[in-house]
């Protein structure tokens, strides 16, 4: 069947391409219409008692985007009509200040202490309002009604809250988006451009690679939505792990020319010959992806599967629509030709053969160091840190820390039927916790006697909905801190006690459920992708020892990169390990099957074990050169210019991961693979006897093109 397609396609490129281009239409219309998800907490699993009362909040009191509106200096008639003109906006259900409650004429020293404490900073001069929306805390609309807060806001006013955090990060990321890929491109190009012989070849690739990110983009729509890191970086990382399937098939059509007279039978030839081991190729790659499917929070789904599935339709590109570019583009790739500026690598692969048993010392030396050095990277899980310090939402949460004495605020709900005094010890006892600054409950404001008849609804409705109660405790402990968590658990212990159904939310609790979840992720999901891509090599080269050997040299390569943010104080966050296990690893693992199929077949080939490994290492650096440098150039562009310090920080590893996995797989490998060549022969079938068939020849094939 690929036979057929394959020369169809060639003795047909125009209609490939026509119809290529046509596809983008509904790719575009499918990329416009996907939602982007900016909050990271939405991720968590549904069974997580956190969540279930963020959904609580959502549905019954509408509270679970609340935000907090801090005015400074300003008088109460300004504040109240501030108040007025953000009750106006659409989207906003109601705007929570002490007016409600006792009017604008009392002065703040006569206030009752529980709304002078909650809604006033300690010198008087700093006040705030809660603010409650009518849709979920991550919808549109409400994204939207902070969009319209913050154009009423001067530089005495603030918003914080998670609402505003994502609003925030949508901006940014709406923003730069377009940025970032636009300088990965340029990059890239720059790179491939001196990196092959041709200055309208990298052209060409980026192009078909470019309309396989736009299929992988569009077809998205069929998921609902993605999330912003996806976003961000999925269109850079398909292109970096995509590249060299482009490469090959380009360097296979050059050497089928010399079979065939015409050049379409070539590119059949080529195409039908590659079709097998290009998707065989890819697989170590999806593995690692899809190790990602695997996360309890399902952000690791939505980036391994969108990913997975760009690795796919890039192979699928490369196979159906390159080899129709390149025919149509041929005469203008061999026109415009360039000297080769790769340098020789004769000197550098004497100096690691030379030095091999060294090398082999150190390669081992370095395994438990990185290891446990890696280990103790420092992680950061709280939503705060994944943004700059200057946006308002993150001016607004300084504020509240330093003039509210209010880090984080949790919601405790519980049910409305416990009586009144039962409550009002409940917060007594939850109040008296360390830490705890202030409390906001229905009971504690306005005292037990008043009958619910007559207060007035839009107070009512703020604290009692549906049979459940909703009390506000803020904390001088920020997200993520070991005092808040401590501080959340003896919360729950009082509060079960007086409702074993009561629920506890809130960004403390929800990033307390996080940091348990992700841990936890990050140990399933590297199990899982080392023991994939372990069984796939294993198949590959019908051995025992290998798969132990390449994927423990990408796994140093990985511990390596962790270090050096250990080593250097860079904080990670809490995605980073998790998804750089995943990506570096089935990303790069194909640099060192590079290595190995080609010191194997020079074996086959009757040489001796040194020409083997030298003559491997000088086929396969190129190879290796171009796609690291590629992933690079790709991932280091958008770290330089990201203001997101989420991405940023992804982009630093990967960026970082590409070269030193290009370094240990020449360095490390090469030599080890050179001095275990006795026992890889008694672990590995038919190692030395050529073979008629080969799983993942491309990987493997000397660079006989002088177009690269």
């Amino acid at each position: 069947m690929i036979k057929k397609i394959a020369k169809w396609e060639a003795h047909h490129p125009k209609i490939v391409v026509t119809t290529a281009l046509l596809l983008l239409i509904p790719a575009i219309i499918g990329f416009i219409c996907t939602r982007v998800n900016y909050d990271i907490l939405s991720y968590l699993p549904d069974d997580l008692e956190s969540v279930q009362g963020e959904q609580v909040l959502d549905k019954t009191f509408q509270n679970a985007g609340m935000s907090i509106v801090v005015a400074e200096d300003m008088p109460a008639k300004y504040t109240e009509a501030l108040k007025e003109e953000i009750g106006k906006i659409d989207g906003v259900r109601s705007v929570m200040w002490t007016d409600e409650l006792v009017g604008t004429q009392t002065p703040v020293e006569a206030l009752p202490d529980a709304l002078r404490e909650i809604f006033y900073s300690a010198d008087g001069n700093k006040t705030m309002m809660l603010v409650q929306y009518e849709n979920g805390g991550s919808s549109d609309e409400t994204l939207n009604a902070i969009k319209q807060i913050k154009k009423l806001a001067n530089e005495k006013t603030f918003i914080s809250g998670i609402s505003a955090i994502t609003e925030d990060t949508k901006e940014i990321a709406d923003r730069q988006a377009p940025i970032y890929v636009v300088i990965a491109i340029m990059l890239a190009l720059a790179v491939m451009s001196l990196l092959m012989e041709s200055w309208v070849l990298p052209l060409v690739i980026l192009a078909v690679l470019g309309i396989a990110i736009v299929y992988n983009m569009g077809t998205n729509v069929f998921l609902g939505e993605i999330s912003f890191i996806t976003q961000a970086i999925a269109a850079i990382l398909q292109l970096g792990v995509t590249m060299d399937y482009s490469i090959f098939l380009m360097e296979r059509y050059i050497e089928e020319k010399e079979h065939f007279p015409d050049r379409r039978d070539a590119m059949a030839s080529a195409v039908s010959k590659s079709f097998a081991a290009l998707l065989g190729s890819s697989l170590t790659t999806v593995f690692g992806f899809v190790a990602l499917c695997f996360m309890q929070l399902t952000l690791g789904f939505d980036i391994g599967f969108v990913m997975a599935k760009g690795v796919v339709l890039g192979i699928l590109t490369v196979i159906l629509v390159l080899p129709a570019f390149i025919l149509l583009f041929e005469e203008y790739i061999n026109r415009y030709r360039h000297k080769n500026f790769i340098p020789s690598f004769k000197k550098l692969n004497d100096f690691v053969f030379k030095h091999k048993k060294a090398l082999a010392i150190l390669f081992v030396l370095l395994l438990i160091p990185s290891y446990f050095i890696q280990s103790k990277a420092d992680v950061y899980y709280n939503m705060d840190k994944a943004l700059p310090d200057d946006i308002i939402s993150i001016q607004g949460l300084n504020k509240l820390k330093s003039d509210f004495n209010m880090a984080s605020t949790q919601f405790l709900i519980v049910d409305d039927s416990i009586p009144a005094g039962k409550l009002m010890q409940m917060e007594k006892e939850v109040e008296s916790l360390d830490g705890i600054s202030s409390v906001l409950a229905y009971n504690s404001i306005l005292g037990p006697a008043v009958p619910d008849d007559i207060i007035p609804d839009e107070i009512l409705k703020i604290c009692k909905q549906g049979g459940l109660q909703m009390i506000m405790v803020n904390s001088e402990y920020g997200a993520a801190t070991d005092e808040l968590n401590e501080q959340i658990t003896q919360m729950e212990q009082i509060v079960k006690r007086y409702d074993e159904n009561a629920l506890i939310t809130g960004e403390g609790a929800l990033t307390k459920d996080l940091i348990t979840t992700t841990d936890r992720d990050f140990v399933v999901t590297s199990i899982l992708s080392i023991a994939a891509i372990f069984i796939l090599i294993a198949i590959c080269f019908k051995s025992i020892s290998l798969p132990i050997l390449l994927v423990l040299s990408i796994e140093l390569a990985i511990w390596i990169n962790l270090s050096f943010a250990t080593l250097m104080g860079t904080e990670l966050s809490f995605v980073s390990p998790t998804v750089i296990n995943c990506i570096q690893l089935g990303a790069t693992v194909d640099y060192a099957i590079l290595l190995t199929t080609r010191f194997r077949e020079e074996l086959q080939n009757g040489k001796t074990k040194k020409d083997a490994i030298l003559n491997a290492l000088g086929a396969a650096e190129r190879s290796i050169l171009q796609s690291a440098s590629v992933f690079f150039a790709a991932t280091f562009g958008v770290y330089l210019i990201c203001d997101i310090p989420l991405i940023k920080g992804i982009c630093a590893l990967l960026a970082r991961g590409s070269i030193i996995s290009a370094l240990v797989i020449v360095f490390f490998l090469a030599p080890i693979l050179y001095l275990c060549e006795e026992a890889i022969n008694k672990t590995t079938y038919d190692w030395r006897e050529k073979k008629s068939v080969n799983l993942i020849k491309n990987k493997s094939r000397k660079r006989k093109s002088e177009v690269h």
